[in-house]
């Protein structure tokens, strides 16, 4: 218990009353649910491509960058099972897969016209497709966290995605992820919202801060996000 109440205060001191109180919400909610519910809170966040945000990362001859698709080997090793990794290259996704050494180092996926999520019942939807993409399920193998993989993944990424004309790339960061919010901003990443999702089961309110504000569904209808590219700075 005096542990738990550490890392409340702990939260509360970093992070603010309203998000340790979601926080509070979210993990209740998961205990009566038995793991179908929870308060899902999320800053949206666009990040800036083709800007040399990753020109200090150093290349690796033993790492390479590349599009992958479902019949690539190499998927074998992908952290989500295949079934689903199929219903993202169906939906249209395109994945770049990191590999050091001939094994999976990490991943990303793009969409780049709209996403469902994965987590709550909602769909993004982009503004400007041309200018535009959305980045989803980033991952690196454990062993490789500590070291420059994410670097050298994005780096690939932001490269090929610019060289595509794309100028930013949403994404979507937990609220309770203070760390995740530190680094995007160091990139450059620009907050365009937040938005606030309360679920238990297949019933959902979200709390969209944006035009029509609250939306309840039973799973069925998502709210529909539209993320359009930040004003240029003045």
């Amino acid at each position: 218990m005096a542990g738990i109440l550490s890392a409340f205060r702990a939260m509360w001191k970093e992070r603010g009353w309203a998000v340790t109180l979601m926080y509070v919400a979210h993990r209740i909610l998961q205990g009566v649910s038995r793991g179908h519910g929870g308060v899902f809170p999320y800053v949206l966040v666009a990040q800036p491509i083709g800007r040399g945000s990753y020109a200090q990362v150093r290349d690796d001859a033993r790492t390479v960058v590349r599009v992958v698709d479902a019949d690539d080997p190499v998927t074998a090793s992908f952290p989500r099972p295949a079934a689903i990794n199929r219903q993202r290259w169906a939906a249209g996704a395109t994945c770049y897969a990191a590999e050091s050494g001939g094994e999976l180092a990490g991943t990303i996926w793009i969409q780049r016209t709209r996403y469902l999520e994965d987590e709550v019942c909602c769909e993004y939807r982009l503004a400007d497709p041309a200018v535009s993409a959305w980045d989803f399920d980033v991952y690196v193998v454990p062993r490789l966290r500590l070291g420059r993989t994410m670097g050298r993944l994005w780096k690939a990424v932001d490269a090929d995605l610019a060289a595509r004309g794309v100028q930013w790339s949403f994404s979507r960061i937990s609220l309770f992820n203070a760390a995740s919010i530190s680094s995007h901003a160091r990139l450059g990443a620009v907050s365009v919202g937040r938005v606030v999702f309360v679920r238990i089961g297949r019933a959902q309110v979200a709390f969209l801060g944006r035009w029509p504000g609250v939306h309840a569904s039973l799973g069925r209808r998502p709210p529909v996000i539209v993320l359009a590219p930040p004003a240029p700075a003045r």
